[in-house]
């Protein structure tokens, strides 16, 4: 806040829940310069609305929420966050491995409930993570990441991805397998891909269907990736044996949502990133990525430096 009141007259939204679409409209119609939360949609009719724009700052690593396209036509550059959150997102990706590997979340509950009796021998039983098969869809800095967390684990590490990483095959013995191969053979698949056209509800029916029954997915990328529909149908008959997801379709998720009836089901409210150290980085990038522009210096992270030359962005 302070490095954007310092470098801009600055307008900002300070309620505790996202701009309404037409506030966001009527306010932004006469900035240059707009920093964005995922909740925001940075399409062409916010882009045309908005006719002095010159930069728009995504406050996230992915950015299926801006029409980087639209930007670029416009001459309007795009920022985001990559790198300064992947650690931490990785951190969380795991932890969904294991909590839902051994029904954490059902086991807290089982406490609380007063439904501990006694210590038996078949009582309670998960899966282990240690040694088993963890299938990688999309090897980038969170899927690398990931790997390296399940290396201590000597588990046996698979992936796909429309790219090969020769980096994570040399360094982390990580084997590249078709899609299908990754389906059929994982006892946990993990989901790092962004969300586009291509990858919208790319797990769904067909996909479960190859699966073990005793596979276990999880889901920190974003929700539309997996048909949510499927995922409960799955769930419910036995199809796959549970489901840890940080990311849901829509979000938030609201109590009544069926899928949290399922007690083999762990989902939390989108906190991949959600630690102070973590969060900071990324505003402090996001408010770079905004001054930077402006001023005409390199950003951070661009998505799109190409537009400098084009329209609004023309030196």
């Amino acid at each position: 806040m302070q490095r954007l009141q310092d470098a801009t007259e600055l307008k900002f939204w300070a309620e505790d829940r996202p701009v309404p679409r037409e506030v966001l409209l009527k306010e932004a119609a006469d900035c240059v310069g707009v920093l964005s939360m995922l909740t925001e949609r940075i399409d062409a009719e916010f882009l045309d609305a908005c006719p002095q724009l010159r930069v728009v700052s995504n406050h996230a690593v992915g950015f299926d929420n801006v029409d980087v396209a639209a930007c670029t036509e416009r001459g309007i550059l795009a920022g985001n966050t990559p790198d300064v959150l992947t650690e931490t997102t990785a951190d969380l990706a795991f932890t969904l491995i294991l909590a839902t590997a051994r029904r954490v979340h059902e086991m807290v509950d089982y406490v609380k409930q007063d439904k501990w009796r006694t210590w038996g021998p078949l009582d309670n039983l998960g899966v282990d993570v240690h040694h088993a098969t963890l299938g990688i869809m999309g090897m980038g800095r969170i899927g690398y990441a990931v790997a390296k967390r399940a290396k201590g684990f000597d588990m046996e590490l698979i992936y796909h991805d429309s790219t090969r990483s020769v980096i994570a095959e040399e360094k982390l013995g990580v084997k590249f397998v078709s899609r299908e191969e990754l389906l059929n053979h994982s006892d946990f698949i993990t989901l790092h891909v962004p969300l586009t056209p291509e990858t919208r509800h790319s797990v769904g029916k067909a996909e479960f269907e190859q699966m073990k029954a005793s596979a276990i997915l999880i889901n920190t990328s974003r929700g539309p990736v997996v048909d949510q529909a499927a995922l409960l149908e799955a769930l419910k008959s036995g199809q796959i044996r549970g489901a840890g997801l940080d990311v849901t379709d829509p979000e938030p998720m609201r109590a009544d949502n069926p899928l949290l009836a399922l007690p083999q089901v762990t989902i939390l409210p989108h906190i991949g990133s959600a630690t102070l150290n973590t969060r900071t980085k990324m505003a402090d990038v996001a408010a770079r990525n905004l001054v930077n522009g402006l001023l005409g210096e390199e950003m951070v992270s661009c998505l799109n430096p190409q537009a400098r030359g084009i329209g609004r962005n023309k030196s």
